[in-house]
């Protein structure tokens, strides 16, 4: 995981803490006060959002306890590496695309973002500025992209 990545965890983390948790908890308090809890669809609501929350704080505290952040600094300045952005093009003729490549956590494809796990950043990571590298899709096609600049974001 990126630094970056890391924050933004933490950052989700401290708003479900200080301020989810406690609305639901508000919510749930009131709606308890409509009496019958059984027929009370804004109790139930409140619960299941209750137990959503929940569960993520414990998903983010288990993903930040067992994280492992990269320095995208300690690699060469031109070679693909995790928390740095990577441009190149399919060959022959295809327009040049950049992704930044992150853990699988922090993978968003369409915000230019994508997980180290995936077949492509697993073909590119190691690689250099200039190199040219077979990329094994998953549907069994193989495509050929060269890089064309590597850069720390």
């Amino acid at each position: 995981m990126t630094a970056a990545g890391r924050d933004k965890l933490q950052a989700e983390l401290e708003d479900l803490i200080a301020n989810q948790r406690p609305e639901i908890t508000k919510r749930i308090q009131i709606a308890r006060s409509y009496g019958d809890l059984s027929e009370n669809s804004e109790y139930q609501s409140a619960k299941d959002e209750q137990a959503f929350v929940e569960g993520r704080i414990v998903t983010i505290r288990k993903m930040l306890e067992n994280a492992e952040i990269i320095n995208a600094d300690s690699t060469a300045a031109d070679e693909v590496s995790l928390g740095k952005a990577v441009t190149f093009k399919e060959l022959p003729d295809e327009e040049p695309e950049t992704y930044t490549i992150v853990g699988s956590v922090e993978a968003d494809p369409l915000a230019g973002k994508i997980s180290n796990e995936s077949p492509m950043a697993s073909a590119l990571i190691g690689k250099k500025k200039g190199d040219k590298v077979n990329v094994p899709l998953p549907n069994g096609v193989e495509i050929e992209v060269e890089i064309l600049d590597v850069t720390t974001k």
